[in-house]
This record gives structure tokens, C-alpha cells and sequence, in this order.
């Protein structure tokens, strides 16, 4: 009798380490994020410089930023340059990894300029904290959903 209920004992023991062994395991840098997380529209106020040799430029700007949710996005909004002040847009491209970091690329009219951003996702998808990722040029801020739970 005492056999048997080792062997059963055994046996259960084995079909759980085998049950958890052929479990998906969950990845540590997988947070369920995707390009998806980030769809609708943001307001992006940054702040900083672009330090040139010749000059360095105090910026500030605020766009509401639009996320498609396949990769897409556009943005009209102000920026201003030491106080000259000038309306732009923006076209771009954007990823969002599954550890909720990202990056974005958008073109600038009419400057013509390409700017590249890091952001990475916050409160549930309802913020992203913001900094750019070009040379010489420092912007940083919070972008914050314009209407959560209703645009997603």
C-alpha cells in the first residue's frame, strides 16, 4: 500500500514538473505592449535646446500628436525658436516594443528637418514620456492622451 501511494505521489510530481516545464513562460521584457497600446491622439509639450556651434536655440514646443495604430503618425501644432514662433506638421513612422519603450521618426514642414524621438509608455497607454534622440538637440516631455478610453 505504502508503494502506491509513492508511486502515485511520484507520478503527480512528474505530470506537474512536465506541466510547468511545457508552460509558455511569460518574457520579462514582454509587457503586452504594441502599436496599438499608443492609438489616438496625444498632446506632446517639450521643452530644451539644439546647441549649435554658432548659437543655441531654446525650444518649446506643443503638438497634438495622432497615432494610427499601425505605424502611422501626424502632428500639427507650434513650435517656438527663442521666442520666433512657427506653426508646424509633422508625417511619420512609429514602433512600439512589447516592453513598452518605442521610437518615433516624423518630418517637419515646412523645415524640412527629420527628428527622431524615444518615448516610452505610461499609465496604461494614456502617456508617453518623451526625449529626443538627435544629435545636438535635446527635447523632452510628456505627450498625454486627449481622450482616453474614448479614442483606442
Amino acid at each position: 500500500m505504502r508503494q502506491s501511494i509513492i508511486a502515485k505521489t511520484l507520478a503527480i510530481a512528474a505530470i506537474i514538473a512536465l506541466a510547468v516545464a511545457l508552460a509558455p513562460r511569460a518574457d520579462a521584457a514582454d509587457k503586452g505592449c504594441s502599436n496599438t497600446s499608443i492609438k489616438g491622439t496625444f498632446a506632446f509639450r517639450g521643452t530644451g535646446s539644439v546647441f549649435d556651434p554658432a548659437a543655441t536655440v531654446l525650444l518649446s514646443v506643443l503638438f497634438a500628436q495622432t497615432f494610427d495604430g499601425n505605424g502611422g503618425l501626424t502632428a500639427t501644432g507650434f513650435q517656438s525658436h527663442n521666442g520666433n514662433i512657427l506653426q508646424v506638421t509633422q508625417t511619420g513612422s512609429y514602433t512600439v516594443n512589447p516592453d513598452c519603450t518605442g521610437t518615433y521618426t516624423a518630418m517637419v514642414f515646412p523645415m524640412g528637418l527629420t527628428v527622431h524621438f524615444f518615448f516610452v509608455v505610461t499609465d496604461s497607454g494614456n502617456e508617453l514620456q518623451v526625449l529626443s534622440t538627435d544629435p545636438h538637440t535635446l527635447i523632452s516631455g510628456p505627450a498625454r492622451r486627449l481622450f482616453p478610453g474614448r479614442d483606442i
